[in-house]
């Protein structure tokens, strides 16, 4: 039997959509949407993910043909979006909020039933700027939004359980007295339930709020090994550090923590998922 495969598919759409209900008073929009209200559009480039699965057809070598995931696309996510105002001409957005995770609700609704039967939706990925993205998982519906944020920091791999020597021949030149740097990427990744009225499961504000006061202004142009106190008893490894903002950040931001992924360098990224 054929072992199952995952195939995602990248389009790219540009829409223009606003966080503002013509319901409500200017009062009522601003205390809901707080800084993101507006009555008038703002547009992005989004970049959709579309993960299918399905078993390898002997005679094609493929899960399924590209192209007709293509014609999918085209016709019920590009056609309907591309260059729209997505409150204006969306029929689906009409009494409901065009956030990501809403824009995900409204993908999976319209791919789903339109997809060839030798594939199955398994996941959707939608970003919208370069540090804010949601996540959608077809078999327990979860949605997740990833937030992404850079810290400067400087570091040594040191551990006092070795001796000098065994210390250079581990690390090598990362085990330098006076350290080195990395411009560090922390992506945060809450779940949760979106709000009925603004269309969102988390406050971005808030969770800003709490990663930038945990995390990013505590380690942001330090020596981690000088200046945090975590780090003093252990190497300030990736490793090390990953686990520190994970704890650091669980019971913190005000959502559902589910994952904290750091990129130390392109190459070198570490991850903890939450149990």
């Amino acid at each position: 039997m054929s072992p199952l495969v995952q195939m995602t598919r990248r389009v790219v759409f540009s829409s223009g959509h606003r966080y503002w209900r013509h319901d409500l008073s200017d009062e009522a929009n601003r205390k809901l949407f707080g800084e993101w209200a507006s009555p008038y559009n703002h547009g992005h480039n989004y970049t959709l993910e579309v993960t299918v699965e399905g078993t390898v057809d002997p005679r094609t070598g493929m899960v399924v043909n590209i192209k007709r995931i293509d014609d999918v696309l085209k016709e019920v996510v590009l056609g309907p979006c591309d260059g729209r105002s997505l409150n204006d001409e969306v029929p689906y957005f009409t009494e409901r909020a065009p956030t990501v995770e809403n824009i995900l609700r409204f993908c999976r609704q319209a791919i789903e039933p339109q997809l060839p039967g030798e594939c199955i939706l398994t996941a959707l990925k939608l970003e919208e700027t370069p540090t804010l993205y949601g996540e959608l998982a077809a078999h327990s519906n979860m949605i997740t939004i990833t937030r992404v944020y850079e810290f400067a920091a400087a570091h040594r791999l040191h551990s006092e359980a070795l001796t000098s020597q065994e210390n250079l021949d581990l690390f090598g030149k990362c085990n330098n007295p006076a350290g080195h740097g990395h411009n560090y990427v922390l992506e945060v990744t809450v779940a949760g339930q979106p709000d009925n009225q603004t269309g969102m499961l988390v406050d971005i504000d808030k969770l800003d709020e709490a990663v930038n006061r945990e995390v990013v202004d505590r380690y942001d142009h330090k020596h981690l090994n000088v200046d945090v106190p975590e780090f003093k008893e252990k190497p300030a490894s990736s490793e090390y550090i990953v686990a520190e903002i994970f704890e650091r950040l669980k019971d913190s931001v005000p959502a559902r923590l589910t994952r904290v992924r750091l990129w130390e360098t392109a190459r070198n990224i570490f991850t903890i998922e939450a149990a």
